[in-house]
């Protein structure tokens, strides 16, 4: 494999306030939205191979474990969304810390988490957080984002090239302690009529990439369109 990339496990200085939420519905959750809080969960994320012939064809299992109820404050997501970058948010792993109520000191559950999903409604006002428990060793899948850097030294795009990024992120499953925060692709050397296919991309060994074929392109540097010559 040739080094085109670099990623690390994410690692955050944030850490997940949460108090436990015993009643679930519509009408509660809309209390608590105008409370300023979220109503989350948290519960062991399991996957099902759906084809043995496949490596890729993993899916959710409809049951799920460990699920516990929670509320979170907006207002701290919202720093959290901040801090680490949305793009990032649900491909960084964070502790969690689930106290007995407002304003106690006592924890009762805490633990390591990845967020799965984040709802919001049209206006963007954050509405549900779910959560999968990340434990080191734990295999998630997750949908890492791709940055581009090298765009500013780059000899295609000194040419007039242009960079076509064809993937935005790839998908991994991952041991939950090396899940990456994002992969860095760096484009520097790339001249026109040349690319990154996913089989070039470095990630940590335990990561196992989800797609049925890896030499698929990631990105290419190609020729930006010639305007048309008219009699």
């Amino acid at each position: 494999k040739t080094l085109v990339s670099r990623s690390s496990p994410s690692r955050t200085l944030y850490t997940v306030q949460a108090i436990p939420r015993e009643i679930s519905g519509h009408r509660i959750s809309v209390l608590e939205r105008a409370q300023g809080r979220v109503p989350s969960v948290v519960f062991s994320q399991n996957y099902v191979q759906k084809n043995r012939d496949d490596p890729t064809s993993f899916t959710t299992a409809p049951s799920v474990s460990r699920k516990v109820l929670l509320t979170t404050e907006r207002d701290q997501l919202l720093s959290i969304l901040d801090g680490v970058g949305t793009p990032f948010f649900c491909s960084s792993t964070f502790p969690l810390e689930v106290r007995a109520g407002p304003g106690s000191s006592k924890i009762i559950e805490q633990g390591k988490v990845l967020p799965i999903k984040l709802h919001r409604d049209e206006d963007g006002k954050i509405l549900n957080l779910v959560l999968a428990w990340a434990e080191d060793g734990t295999e998630l899948i997750v949908q890492v984002p791709i940055v581009y850097k090298g765009e500013d030294s780059c000899p295609g795009l000194e040419k007039g090239g242009v960079l076509r990024r064809i993937r935005s992120s790839l998908k991994f499953m991952s041991p939950a302690e090396h899940i990456p925060a994002k992969i860095e692709i760096d484009v520097s050397k790339l001249d026109i009529g040349e690319g990154i296919w996913m089989n070039q991309v470095s990630v940590h060994p335990s990561l196992k990439l989800l797609s049925k074929n890896d030499m698929l392109p990631v990105c290419k540097i190609m020729l930006s369109k010639q305007p048309e010559n008219h009699p």
